[in-house]
Protein backbone atom coordinates (compact mmCIF):
# COMPACT_ATOMS: atom_id res chain seq x y z
CA UNK A 1 0.00 0.00 0.00
CA UNK A 2 0.79 3.40 -0.88
CA UNK A 3 1.49 5.60 1.90
CA UNK A 4 0.38 9.03 2.02
CA UNK A 5 3.09 12.05 1.71
CA UNK A 6 1.06 13.46 4.03
CA UNK A 7 0.09 11.54 6.66
CA UNK A 8 4.45 10.48 6.69
CA UNK A 9 5.12 13.64 7.45
CA UNK A 10 5.28 13.78 11.07
CA UNK A 11 7.88 10.66 10.68
CA UNK A 12 9.57 13.04 8.62
CA UNK A 13 9.54 16.31 11.05
CA UNK A 14 10.80 13.82 14.06
CA UNK A 15 13.68 12.38 11.64
CA UNK A 16 14.95 15.98 10.55
CA UNK A 17 15.17 16.91 14.24
CA UNK A 18 17.20 14.07 15.01
CA UNK A 19 19.67 14.61 12.22
CA UNK A 20 19.94 18.01 13.54
CA UNK A 21 20.79 16.69 17.03
CA UNK A 22 23.06 15.05 15.45
CA UNK A 23 24.83 17.23 13.65
CA UNK A 24 24.69 20.59 15.37
CA UNK A 25 25.98 18.37 18.11
CA UNK A 26 29.57 18.25 16.50
CA UNK A 27 29.06 22.06 15.36
CA UNK A 28 28.80 22.70 18.80
CA UNK A 29 25.13 24.39 18.64
CA UNK A 30 23.76 24.69 22.19
CA UNK A 31 20.26 22.78 22.08
CA UNK A 32 17.90 23.14 24.19
CA UNK A 33 14.68 20.57 24.16
CA UNK A 34 11.04 19.84 25.76
CA UNK A 35 8.16 18.93 25.65
CA UNK A 36 4.60 18.51 27.17
CA UNK A 37 1.98 16.46 27.13
CA UNK A 38 -2.10 16.42 28.70
CA UNK A 39 -4.79 13.97 28.80
CA UNK A 40 -7.90 15.14 29.83
CA UNK A 41 -11.27 13.68 30.53
CA UNK A 42 -14.28 16.27 29.42
CA UNK A 43 -17.45 15.04 30.78
CA UNK A 44 -21.02 16.97 30.07
CA UNK A 45 -23.63 15.02 32.51
CA UNK A 46 -25.99 17.64 31.18
CA UNK A 47 -26.08 16.60 27.78
CA UNK A 48 -27.88 13.58 26.70
CA UNK A 49 -26.37 12.57 23.46
CA UNK A 50 -28.74 13.65 20.89
CA UNK A 51 -27.78 11.05 17.78
CA UNK A 52 -26.90 13.70 15.23
CA UNK A 53 -24.73 15.81 18.01
CA UNK A 54 -22.90 13.00 19.85
CA UNK A 55 -19.03 13.16 20.33
CA UNK A 56 -16.59 14.81 18.05
CA UNK A 57 -19.76 17.37 17.11
CA UNK A 58 -21.24 18.72 20.00
CA UNK A 59 -17.98 18.63 21.91
CA UNK A 60 -14.44 16.66 22.15
CA UNK A 61 -15.88 15.28 25.04
CA UNK A 62 -14.33 11.79 26.48
CA UNK A 63 -10.20 11.65 26.80
CA UNK A 64 -8.31 13.95 24.62
CA UNK A 65 -4.47 13.94 24.29
CA UNK A 66 -2.38 17.36 23.29
CA UNK A 67 1.23 16.88 23.74
CA UNK A 68 4.53 18.66 22.04
CA UNK A 69 7.97 18.58 21.51
CA UNK A 70 10.03 21.10 21.22
CA UNK A 71 13.54 21.92 19.64
CA UNK A 72 15.77 25.12 20.23
CA UNK A 73 19.03 26.33 18.68
CA UNK A 74 20.94 28.71 19.73
CA UNK A 75 23.34 28.84 15.89
CA UNK A 76 25.71 31.81 16.98
CA UNK A 77 25.07 35.16 18.77
CA UNK A 78 22.64 36.22 15.76
CA UNK A 79 20.82 33.11 14.17
CA UNK A 80 18.55 30.81 16.13
CA UNK A 81 16.20 28.14 15.32
CA UNK A 82 12.89 27.10 16.74
CA UNK A 83 10.99 23.35 15.75
CA UNK A 84 8.38 21.56 17.18
CA UNK A 85 5.71 19.26 16.26
CA UNK A 86 2.31 18.73 18.32
CA UNK A 87 -0.46 16.45 18.41
CA UNK A 88 -4.09 17.16 19.26
CA UNK A 89 -7.34 17.31 17.68
CA UNK A 90 -5.96 18.23 14.27
CA UNK A 91 -3.48 15.50 14.52
CA UNK A 92 0.13 15.76 13.45
CA UNK A 93 1.11 19.47 13.47
CA UNK A 94 3.97 21.23 12.18
CA UNK A 95 3.75 24.38 15.05
CA UNK A 96 6.99 25.52 14.42
CA UNK A 97 9.79 25.59 12.01
CA UNK A 98 11.35 28.88 11.84
CA UNK A 99 14.89 30.85 12.19
CA UNK A 100 15.59 33.96 14.00
CA UNK A 101 18.07 36.67 12.85
CA UNK A 102 19.08 38.94 15.79
CA UNK A 103 20.47 42.45 14.57
CA UNK A 104 19.31 44.00 17.72
CA UNK A 105 17.12 43.40 20.64
CA UNK A 106 15.01 45.98 18.62
CA UNK A 107 15.40 44.44 15.57
CA UNK A 108 14.73 40.14 14.72
CA UNK A 109 13.83 38.64 11.58
CA UNK A 110 11.41 35.65 11.78
CA UNK A 111 11.36 33.52 8.70
CA UNK A 112 9.53 30.35 8.42
CA UNK A 113 6.36 28.23 10.05
CA UNK A 114 5.40 29.87 13.39
CA UNK A 115 2.27 31.65 15.22
CA UNK A 116 2.15 35.10 14.22
CA UNK A 117 2.08 37.68 17.54
CA UNK A 118 -1.43 38.25 18.40
CA UNK A 119 -3.09 38.63 21.76
CA UNK A 120 -2.15 38.28 25.20
CA UNK A 121 -2.82 34.37 25.77
CA UNK A 122 -1.32 32.86 22.62
CA UNK A 123 2.27 33.11 23.70
CA UNK A 124 0.97 30.69 26.75
CA UNK A 125 -1.12 28.13 24.66
CA UNK A 126 1.03 25.13 25.13
CA UNK A 127 -1.02 23.15 28.01
CA UNK A 128 1.85 23.57 30.51
CA UNK A 129 1.67 27.43 30.45
CA UNK A 130 -1.67 27.63 31.75
CA UNK A 131 -3.79 26.35 34.79
CA UNK A 132 -6.72 25.27 33.21
CA UNK A 133 -7.45 21.90 31.08
CA UNK A 134 -8.36 24.15 28.33
CA UNK A 135 -8.39 27.80 26.24
CA UNK A 136 -10.32 30.78 26.42
CA UNK A 137 -13.53 30.91 24.35
CA UNK A 138 -12.14 34.03 22.19
CA UNK A 139 -9.23 30.97 21.51
CA UNK A 140 -11.04 27.76 21.72
CA UNK A 141 -10.00 25.21 18.88
CA UNK A 142 -12.57 22.52 19.38
CA UNK A 143 -13.26 22.21 22.88
CA UNK A 144 -16.42 24.49 23.37
CA UNK A 145 -19.89 23.26 23.44
CA UNK A 146 -21.89 23.43 20.51
CA UNK A 147 -18.51 23.58 18.21
CA UNK A 148 -20.06 23.02 14.72
CA UNK A 149 -22.53 25.79 15.24
CA UNK A 150 -19.89 28.24 16.22
CA UNK A 151 -17.19 27.62 14.12
CA UNK A 152 -15.10 27.39 17.47
CA UNK A 153 -13.68 30.63 18.77
CA UNK A 154 -12.49 34.09 17.18
CA UNK A 155 -9.26 32.55 16.24
CA UNK A 156 -8.13 29.18 17.18
CA UNK A 157 -4.81 29.15 19.46
CA UNK A 158 -2.15 27.96 18.01
CA UNK A 159 -2.88 29.43 14.71
CA UNK A 160 0.96 28.60 13.02
CA UNK A 161 0.90 30.33 9.27
CA UNK A 162 4.34 30.33 7.22
CA UNK A 163 5.19 33.85 6.85
CA UNK A 164 8.32 36.30 8.05
CA UNK A 165 8.05 38.87 11.16
CA UNK A 166 9.69 41.53 12.36
CA UNK A 167 9.60 41.82 15.87
CA UNK A 168 11.27 43.89 18.55
CA UNK A 169 11.89 44.79 22.15
CA UNK A 170 12.63 48.27 23.91
CA UNK A 171 13.31 49.46 26.91
CA UNK A 172 12.91 53.26 28.56
CA UNK A 173 15.04 53.54 31.68
CA UNK A 174 14.61 50.13 34.02
CA UNK A 175 11.05 49.96 34.35
CA UNK A 176 9.37 50.63 30.82
CA UNK A 177 9.81 47.76 28.07
CA UNK A 178 7.92 48.10 24.47
CA UNK A 179 7.50 44.95 22.12
CA UNK A 180 6.39 45.27 18.48
CA UNK A 181 6.19 43.16 15.93
CA UNK A 182 4.58 43.35 12.51
CA UNK A 183 4.25 40.17 9.70
CA UNK A 184 3.07 38.47 6.11
CA UNK A 185 2.04 35.36 6.72
CA UNK A 186 -0.26 33.23 3.88
CA UNK A 187 -3.38 33.90 6.15
CA UNK A 188 -6.52 31.46 7.03
CA UNK A 189 -8.30 29.69 4.18
CA UNK A 190 -11.85 28.32 2.78
CA UNK A 191 -12.75 25.48 2.39
CA UNK A 192 -11.98 24.72 -1.35
CA UNK A 193 -14.81 22.39 -1.79
CA UNK A 194 -17.27 25.22 -0.81
CA UNK A 195 -18.16 27.38 -3.71
CA UNK A 196 -19.61 30.27 -2.03
CA UNK A 197 -17.57 30.41 1.62
CA UNK A 198 -19.42 31.79 4.35
CA UNK A 199 -16.62 31.19 6.34
CA UNK A 200 -12.75 30.44 7.28
CA UNK A 201 -12.47 26.86 7.77
CA UNK A 202 -9.41 26.20 10.38
CA UNK A 203 -8.65 23.09 9.42
CA UNK A 204 -6.95 24.20 6.35
CA UNK A 205 -4.19 26.22 8.09
CA UNK A 206 -2.84 22.10 9.59
CA UNK A 207 -1.42 19.87 8.20
CA UNK A 208 -4.01 16.81 7.57
CA UNK A 209 -5.28 14.48 4.46
CA UNK A 210 -6.81 17.08 2.60
CA UNK A 211 -4.62 20.12 2.87
CA UNK A 212 -1.20 20.78 2.17
CA UNK A 213 0.67 24.06 3.92
CA UNK A 214 0.49 26.72 0.60
CA UNK A 215 -1.86 29.58 -0.28
CA UNK A 216 -5.02 29.33 -1.46
CA UNK A 217 -5.26 32.58 -2.94
CA UNK A 218 -1.10 33.76 -3.43
CA UNK A 219 -2.03 37.28 -1.49
CA UNK A 220 -0.53 37.30 2.29
CA UNK A 221 -2.28 38.73 5.42
CA UNK A 222 -0.51 41.31 7.28
CA UNK A 223 -0.71 42.01 11.06
CA UNK A 224 1.56 43.14 13.61
CA UNK A 225 1.57 43.80 17.94
CA UNK A 226 2.09 46.33 19.98
CA UNK A 227 2.73 45.96 23.56
CA UNK A 228 3.63 48.26 26.88
CA UNK A 229 5.22 46.05 30.06
CA UNK A 230 5.36 48.46 33.15
CA UNK A 231 7.16 47.09 36.55
CA UNK A 232 5.60 48.13 39.69
CA UNK A 233 7.52 46.98 42.28
CA UNK A 234 9.83 44.38 42.62
CA UNK A 235 7.09 41.83 42.04
CA UNK A 236 4.58 43.67 40.19
CA UNK A 237 4.19 44.49 37.13
CA UNK A 238 1.23 45.23 33.72
CA UNK A 239 1.38 44.90 30.41
CA UNK A 240 -1.40 46.50 28.18
CA UNK A 241 -1.30 45.29 24.51
CA UNK A 242 -3.05 45.42 21.17
CA UNK A 243 -3.42 43.33 17.93
CA UNK A 244 -4.92 42.87 14.35
CA UNK A 245 -4.47 41.43 11.19
CA UNK A 246 -6.09 41.67 7.87
CA UNK A 247 -6.49 39.38 4.78
CA UNK A 248 -8.64 37.31 2.31
CA UNK A 249 -9.63 33.66 2.50
CA UNK A 250 -10.75 32.84 -0.66
CA UNK A 251 -8.92 31.83 -3.61
CA UNK A 252 -10.11 34.99 -5.68
CA UNK A 253 -9.11 37.32 -2.99
CA UNK A 254 -13.08 39.07 -3.11
CA UNK A 255 -13.76 37.72 0.81
CA UNK A 256 -11.79 39.75 3.69
CA UNK A 257 -11.18 38.85 7.10
CA UNK A 258 -10.21 41.91 9.95
CA UNK A 259 -9.07 40.30 13.43
CA UNK A 260 -8.27 42.75 16.24
CA UNK A 261 -7.89 42.92 19.72
CA UNK A 262 -6.53 43.84 23.43
CA UNK A 263 -5.29 42.53 26.03
CA UNK A 264 -4.42 43.26 29.80
CA UNK A 265 -2.40 41.35 32.53
CA UNK A 266 -2.11 42.58 36.44
CA UNK A 267 0.32 40.93 38.45
CA UNK A 268 0.39 42.10 41.81
CA UNK A 269 2.90 40.01 43.98
CA UNK A 270 1.52 36.25 43.56
CA UNK A 271 -2.14 37.32 41.71
CA UNK A 272 -2.84 37.68 38.31
CA UNK A 273 -5.35 39.13 36.61
CA UNK A 274 -5.84 38.73 32.66
CA UNK A 275 -8.37 40.57 30.55
CA UNK A 276 -8.43 40.51 26.75
CA UNK A 277 -11.04 41.38 23.90
CA UNK A 278 -10.80 40.06 20.59
CA UNK A 279 -13.66 40.13 17.33
CA UNK A 280 -13.80 39.09 13.80
CA UNK A 281 -15.50 40.92 10.88
CA UNK A 282 -15.80 37.93 7.93
CA UNK A 283 -17.27 38.66 5.06
CA UNK A 284 -19.77 35.91 3.41
CA UNK A 285 -20.43 35.26 -0.41
CA UNK A 286 -24.19 35.75 -0.38
CA UNK A 287 -24.62 35.00 -4.42
CA UNK A 288 -26.66 31.89 -3.36
CA UNK A 289 -29.30 33.59 -0.24
CA UNK A 290 -30.74 30.05 -0.49
CA UNK A 291 -27.41 28.34 1.52
CA UNK A 292 -28.35 31.14 4.42
CA UNK A 293 -30.48 30.14 7.29
CA UNK A 294 -31.97 34.03 7.45
CA UNK A 295 -33.70 36.40 4.74
CA UNK A 296 -30.74 38.31 2.93
CA UNK A 297 -31.12 42.02 4.18
CA UNK A 298 -29.19 45.01 2.60
CA UNK A 299 -25.49 44.52 3.35
CA UNK A 300 -25.88 41.35 5.01
CA UNK A 301 -22.77 40.15 3.67
CA UNK A 302 -20.75 39.60 6.62
CA UNK A 303 -20.83 38.48 10.55
CA UNK A 304 -18.84 39.70 13.64
CA UNK A 305 -17.42 37.12 16.36
CA UNK A 306 -16.59 38.80 19.79
CA UNK A 307 -15.04 37.09 22.47
CA UNK A 308 -13.53 38.08 25.36
CA UNK A 309 -12.15 36.96 29.06
CA UNK A 310 -11.34 37.63 32.48
CA UNK A 311 -9.16 35.48 34.73
CA UNK A 312 -7.90 35.21 38.02
CA UNK A 313 -4.89 33.37 39.15
CA UNK A 314 -3.72 33.01 42.45
CA UNK A 315 -2.00 30.19 44.39
CA UNK A 316 -2.73 29.32 47.85
CA UNK A 317 0.38 26.69 48.28
CA UNK A 318 3.69 26.77 46.57
CA UNK A 319 2.07 23.93 44.95
CA UNK A 320 -1.80 24.49 44.69
CA UNK A 321 -3.59 27.22 42.15
CA UNK A 322 -6.77 28.42 42.42
CA UNK A 323 -8.17 29.85 38.80
CA UNK A 324 -11.47 31.14 38.24
CA UNK A 325 -12.26 32.06 34.50
CA UNK A 326 -15.60 33.93 33.08
CA UNK A 327 -15.47 34.26 29.23
CA UNK A 328 -17.67 34.29 26.20
CA UNK A 329 -18.74 34.60 22.68
CA UNK A 330 -21.35 37.21 21.12
CA UNK A 331 -22.47 36.26 17.45
CA UNK A 332 -24.29 38.59 15.06
CA UNK A 333 -25.01 38.39 11.27
CA UNK A 334 -26.70 35.68 9.43
CA UNK A 335 -25.34 31.88 9.45
CA UNK A 336 -25.49 28.89 7.26
CA UNK A 337 -28.31 26.89 6.72
CA UNK A 338 -26.77 23.51 7.64
CA UNK A 339 -23.87 22.36 9.08
CA UNK A 340 -21.92 19.88 7.26
CA UNK A 341 -23.77 16.76 9.23
CA UNK A 342 -26.61 18.12 7.81
CA UNK A 343 -28.09 19.88 10.80
CA UNK A 344 -29.57 22.97 11.48
CA UNK A 345 -27.36 25.75 13.73
CA UNK A 346 -27.84 26.47 17.26
CA UNK A 347 -27.73 30.08 16.39
CA UNK A 348 -29.50 33.48 15.56
CA UNK A 349 -29.00 36.79 14.04
CA UNK A 350 -27.72 38.15 17.54
CA UNK A 351 -26.11 34.52 19.67
CA UNK A 352 -24.11 34.25 22.81
CA UNK A 353 -22.51 32.00 25.04
CA UNK A 354 -21.24 32.34 28.64
CA UNK A 355 -19.12 29.98 30.28
CA UNK A 356 -17.94 30.65 34.02
CA UNK A 357 -15.10 27.97 35.39
CA UNK A 358 -13.65 27.06 38.39
CA UNK A 359 -10.97 24.82 38.98
CA UNK A 360 -7.31 24.37 40.44
CA UNK A 361 -4.10 22.76 39.32
CA UNK A 362 -2.12 20.56 41.96
CA UNK A 363 1.96 20.47 41.34
CA UNK A 364 2.03 16.92 42.84
CA UNK A 365 5.37 15.81 41.54
CA UNK A 366 8.60 17.96 39.63
CA UNK A 367 6.41 18.47 36.36
CA UNK A 368 2.84 16.59 36.28
CA UNK A 369 0.34 18.44 37.44
CA UNK A 370 -3.18 17.44 37.80
CA UNK A 371 -5.53 20.27 36.68
CA UNK A 372 -9.65 19.76 38.07
CA UNK A 373 -12.16 22.40 36.82
CA UNK A 374 -16.30 23.15 36.68
CA UNK A 375 -17.97 24.66 33.86
CA UNK A 376 -21.58 26.58 33.59
CA UNK A 377 -22.24 27.33 30.28
CA UNK A 378 -25.12 29.52 29.56
CA UNK A 379 -26.37 29.89 25.15
CA UNK A 380 -29.06 32.46 24.11
CA UNK A 381 -30.12 29.67 22.18
CA UNK A 382 -31.63 25.97 23.08
CA UNK A 383 -30.33 23.56 21.29
CA UNK A 384 -32.43 20.27 19.90
CA UNK A 385 -33.20 19.18 22.92
CA UNK A 386 -34.16 22.64 24.38
CA UNK A 387 -31.78 23.27 26.47
CA UNK A 388 -30.06 26.67 27.53
CA UNK A 389 -27.12 25.81 30.33
CA UNK A 390 -24.81 22.76 30.51
CA UNK A 391 -22.29 21.86 33.44
CA UNK A 392 -18.86 20.64 32.04
CA UNK A 393 -16.67 18.73 34.14
CA UNK A 394 -12.08 18.68 33.65
CA UNK A 395 -9.65 16.22 35.09
CA UNK A 396 -6.10 16.11 33.05
CA UNK A 397 -3.25 14.99 34.05
CA UNK A 398 -0.50 17.11 32.26
CA UNK A 399 3.21 15.90 32.65
CA UNK A 400 6.30 18.41 31.30
CA UNK A 401 10.13 18.37 30.41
Amino acid sequence: MTRSPLRAAPVGVLLFVALMLVGAGAAAVDLNFAGSAQIDEFFVPTHGGNANEGSGAYAFDGLTLEATEKLAADVSNRLSANFKVCFGCHGFELDMGYFDFRLADEFNVRAGRFSPSFGGFNPRHDVANHKLSDKPLPYDMGRMLRLRSWGNGVIPSPFPDTGVELNGTHWFGNSVQFDYAAYAVQGFRADPNQTHPLDIDFRQSHLFPQAYYIDNNGRPTFGGRVALTAKMGEQSDLTVGASGMYGTYDGANALTYAIWGGDVALRIVRTTVRLEYLARRTQMDTQDPTRLSLPLLPGDNFFIKHGAYVEVEQPLLPVLDLIGRVDGLYRIGNFPLQLASGDKPNLDRHSSVVRYTLGASYLFERGMRLKLSAELWQFSDQDDDGHTLEVGLHAALVGTL
